[in-house]
């Protein structure tokens, strides 16, 4: 019994180190489509991947789209709302830099040091507080929410054409320690 309880403790222990590299860096997906509000009916589609380093203090932001009706003037993530809603700019304006404006396909690879003020909309660094760590905190916090979303903007659809919330997925470790304490109870229910 003292080694069952000495090995759910290791477990216990490792989820919660597991946990605690999560918070140091989180990675949120999205998909993009016609998910604006209102819809504009466009066929366009992508993929966004935001990695977010509170240790570094970068976020990097990696999007790929294609089938856009017009061509881009900006692309940038909204926050803090619940799905369907619509936000804010948070991150720069007009747009990310790095990001392939006039096209109706592209790609974009690029990380944005979060403790300047340029990675941050000026709007919601006033709204958070008047600090850029206040911005980088509201931003984080949103993106944990999934109160966040990556948005493109056209010259047929100025308010946007494409978006899609980012969302964290669940932590593996979890589902891991769940898995390892369903075989310890099923072993130590073995040896009676």
């Amino acid at each position: 019994m003292r080694r069952l309880l000495a090995l759910a403790t290791v477990l216990v222990a490792l989820a919660f180190s597991a946990q605690t590299s999560f918070a140091v860096s989180a990675t949120f997906f999205a998909t993009l489509g016609d998910f604006e509000n209102p819809p504009t009916g466009s066929p366009g589609t992508g993929t966004a991947t935001v990695t977010f380093d509170t240790t570094a203090h970068t976020l990097r932001v990696q999007v790929s789209f294609g089938g856009l009706i017009g061509t881009t003037t900006a692309a940038h993530i909204h926050c803090c709302v619940a799905a369907p809603g619509n936000a804010g700019v948070a991150t720069q304006t007009p747009s990310f830099t790095g990001f392939p404006l006039g096209v109706t396909s592209g790609t974009m690879d690029t990380t944005f040091d979060t403790t300047l003020a340029s990675s941050f909309n000026p709007a919601f660094i006033t709204a958070n507080g008047g600090t850029v760590a206040g911005a980088e905190a509201r931003l984080l916090q949103g993106l944990l929410d999934g109160r966040a979303y990556l948005n493109i903007h056209t010259t047929r659809n100025p308010g946007g054409e494409i978006r899609g919330f980012l969302k964290v997925p669940e932590p593996a470790s979890l589902s891991l320690l769940l898995t390892g304490l369903f075989g310890l109870g099923f072993v130590a229910k073995r040896r009676r």
